[in-house]
């Protein structure tokens, strides 16, 4: 097992803290970790892609789990999969559909473990059918406080604890989860531009499920009669009849988005305001006003960023553009019924020309069983923002209030700036959750920058 002291950020790179890392490659060396932490405590950490500091121990330590990375068990029969946690979604996105599986959960990055996915308790695009990641997993190993290894149910208080608990009753070690039967792992996909908000969200509505995966890019720069406006993306697995050879290539073929290029295209200056609404004008326009039966590999569907040099590519600019760098994730959801507080966020981002440098809509179903899950019955929204934007701080404060007063909530495993009583009022289950922690845990084995921060 190695042994280094690091640096550690989010995918976000703000606030950088130190830890010493562990690479643990078997369950007991990650056993002798966890009883041999010192005051600060320890934490498992995946691939880093948490976009704030929940995969972060300041002076602690810090369980790189990506080393235990088998793929232990695929029963067919019983259409499930057991691995390791450090297994990434994109590994399992290349084994299981060659066999007519699918992971049940497909969030919007691949560069993820199957532990730190059960930890953020993540969602995919087809919320309202699916669910969360938690409603799909079978078992999971646990590691707690005492060293000791847990199997844990669903239906349990320690599972529905654990799923969407950020790290913070042990370390999953392995989880079984329940697959997806699939003809192919080509997305058909239907493509169609909103001319505002209210057209987008009809449009959302008007599709109903019959298209399992759907999304939306949002103009967060429009604004006025067009405030809202955007590009409403569905798709539903393709059978495989319908495939020609020639189809089959085309979709494999890795494809570059107009406005990713105009992304790319800037030149060494600034993504201002401007420069943003330029970006997001090209991308309105470059959309199909209506298309269907467009094929895409799952790569290309789910995680488009992922396959391009784009992702580092706002880092880049959000440097340039404030001089510092790093990104701000905000993710809110608000419930049906609560469109008009949905519309009154997005025109405030619109009016303080923030220069997003990602947005994205979608539905939300049944809520999880985890107690501090984020999804619930309604609407979120993600936006990304340039950490060091002047006052980001208080207007992000302001959305909060706004959120909240919808009934609202904002992710935790995407925070990096809530305060902790906002925390608390968003998340009714805090008190149960703190409660079986002192008891599973009086010494605070498992501890978090989020964590402190916030008083989890």
């Amino acid at each position: 097992m190695s042994v280094d002291t690091v640096s550690l950020t989010g995918w976000g790179r703000t606030a950088p803290t130190t830890a010493v890392r562990f690479r643990p490659r078997t369950y007991e060396e990650a056993a002798a970790v966890v009883r041999g932490r010192g005051p600060r405590g320890a934490l498992a950490r995946g691939l880093g892609r948490a976009p704030g500091d929940a995969a972060q121990n300041a002076g602690g330590s810090v369980l790189d789990m990506t080393g235990l990375d088998r793929i232990r068990a695929l029963d067919e029969v019983a259409g499930t999969v057991r691995c390791d946690a450090g297994v990434s979604l994109e590994r399992l996105l290349r084994v299981l559909p060659p066999r007519g599986w699918f992971p049940p959960v497909v969030p919007g990055t691949g560069r993820i473990t199957v532990g730190g996915a059960i930890g953020s308790d993540v969602h995919g695009l087809d919320h309202p059918a699916a669910g969360s990641l938690a409603r799909h997993v079978v078992a999971l190993e646990l590691l707690t406080a005492d060293g000791e290894v847990r199997t844990v149910p669903p239906g349990t208080a320690l599972f529905d604890a654990t799923a969407g608990g950020l790290g913070l009753t042990g370390v999953i070690l392995s989880a079984t989860l329940r697959l997806k039967r699939v003809a192919t792992g080509l997305i058909a996909v239907s493509t169609e531009r909103a001319r505002d908000l209210d057209d987008l969200l009809a449009r959302f509505t008007a599709g109903g499920d019959r298209l399992p995966y759907a999304s939306a890019w949002v103009d967060l720069s429009a604004r006025g009669r067009a405030a809202g406006r955007g590009v409403l993306t569905r798709g539903e697995h393709a059978p495989l009849s319908v495939l020609p050879a020639h189809a089959r290539r085309t979709a494999a073929r890795r494809q570059r988005e107009p406005w990713a290029a105009a992304l790319s295209a800037l030149p060494g200056g600034l993504l201002g305001p401007a420069a943003a609404a330029l970006v997001d004008e090209v991308r309105y326009r470059s959309a199909p006003r209506a298309r269907s039966g467009e094929l895409r590999t799952p790569a290309a569907f789910f995680h488009p960023l992922d396959a391009t040099p784009a992702t580092d590519r706002l880092h880049r600019l959000s440097a340039l553009s404030t001089g510092r760098a790093g990104l701000v994730s905000y993710r809110f959801t608000v419930g049906y019924g609560q469109e008009e507080a949905l519309g009154r966020v997005v025109r405030r981002i619109a009016a303080r020309r923030c220069p997003a440098l990602r947005a994205g809509l979608q539905r939300f179903g049944a809520a999880s069983p985890g107690w501090l899950s984020f999804p619930a019955p309604g609407w979120a929204l993600t936006v990304e923002l340039p950490a060091a934007l002047p006052g980001l701080g208080r207007f992000l404060d302001g959305l909060d209030a706004e959120v909240a007063a919808a009934g609202g909530r904002v992710c935790l495993a995407q925070d990096s700036r809530m305060r902790p009583e906002t925390a608390a009022a968003m998340y009714p289950r805090l008190p149960e959750f703190r409660e079986l922690r002192a008891e599973l845990d009086p010494t605070g084995a498992f501890r978090s920058d989020l964590a402190r921060r916030l008083g989890l």
